[in-house]
């Protein structure tokens, strides 16, 4: 099939609820392409308009990390979004594949998927699906985050198209003010991320359950078990502030861009620093929180870290879970 007359079709590389992707090629420029056309039978004005708006969210980022927009249109009644294609499959594949991943590959996927993010935040885009499936690896393994289809602009909040408090995403990665049915913000994909990272770790999310509302509550009310306690082999760092990402309050997670800089400056591996030189009299209050952890290999007994703040939640009774996808699949 051709498209536009440029854009040739040649098999489904994949299917989300609106839109099938094509592998492609333009005969304009000669060069592969992936080609997302809007199901036949969503040509209804709702889903019409959330397909605009993945074109206008993704087209407004340009960055290594992101997946890119290179046209938009129409051919025979269905809307079709151009992008580039990339070939290395999505990170739900590797876990399938894999079962869990190292931690030196884990932090480099941090460190870029947690890149693309801060730059679509710094373009006032909130992803609201960061998930294995939408964590693309091209051929050199490089990440590209895709499917923006349920982004939104924080400058714009009505463009999310979904009723007030409804619940849209997928619940092993949702954020706690997600589950009450608050506005996502930049932190709430910082909190997904976290958990995508969890799971390349551990080979699980931090919260299962039979249904998506039992998932929702270990989210708002249950600390994630440390990963090294599952038997992940990763620096006390790393795990440490994996932890923090998964904090239960949003304004208690670091920004994506120090995330990002965090795992690409190789603190992950928490290398041992020289202690302060012993001094006499007590210390002030200030002056022990200055002071650097003592590494685990330096002390006979382990080291221990405080989980995330937890906070009971009493609005439980509040959540709506339409549109909720319980699984980790695109």
């Amino acid at each position: 099939m051709l498209i536009a007359g440029r854009y040739r079709l040649h098999d489904p590389i994949g299917r989300g609820a609106m839109g099938e992707v094509w592998r492609g090629f333009d005969e304009t420029l000669t060069r592969p392409v992936a080609v997302k056309l809007l199901l036949p039978g969503e040509s209804g004005p709702t889903a019409a308009a959330r397909f605009r708006l993945e074109a206008r969210t993704a087209g407004r980022l340009s960055h290594p990390h992101v997946v890119g927009v290179l046209d938009f249109g129409e051919h025979g009644n269905r809307l079709f979004l151009v992008m580039e294609l990339v070939e290395g499959g999505s990170l739900a594949r590797v876990l399938t594949d894999a079962g869990s991943l190292p931690a030196e590959r884990v932090a480099r996927i941090a460190a870029q998927a947690a890149s693309g993010l801060a730059a679509a935040h710094q373009q006032g885009v909130v992803h609201r699906d960061v998930k294995p499936a939408n964590l693309l690896l091209d051929a050199r393994g490089n990440l590209k985050i895709g499917d923006f289809g349920i982004a939104r602009f924080l400058d714009d909040p009505a463009a999310a198209l979904t009723a007030t408090g409804q619940i849209i995403g997928t619940s092993l990665y949702l954020a706690p003010e997600r589950a009450l049915g608050r506005t996502a913000g930049p932190a709430s994909d910082v909190y997904s991320l976290g958990c995508v990272l969890y799971q390349l770790l551990t080979g699980r999310p931090p919260f299962q359950g039979d249904t998506a509302l039992a998932i929702l509550h270990q989210h708002l009310d249950t600390a994630p078990v440390p990963p090294r306690q599952l038997g992940a082999d990763l620096p006390p760092a790393f795990e440490n502030y994996l932890l923090g990402l998964l904090a239960k309050q949003p304004e208690d997670r670091p920004a994506t861009e120090q995330v990002a800089d965090w795992f690409a400056t190789d603190a992950w591996q928490g290398r041992p620093e020289p202690l302060p030189a012993a001094t006499t009299g007590p210390r002030s209050r200030t002056e022990h929180a200055a002071l650097p952890l003592r590494p685990a290999a330096a002390t006979s007994t382990p080291t221990t870290y405080a989980p995330p703040y937890v906070t009971k939640r009493t609005a439980a009774s509040g959540y709506r879970t339409r549109r909720l996808d319980a699984g980790g699949g695109g």
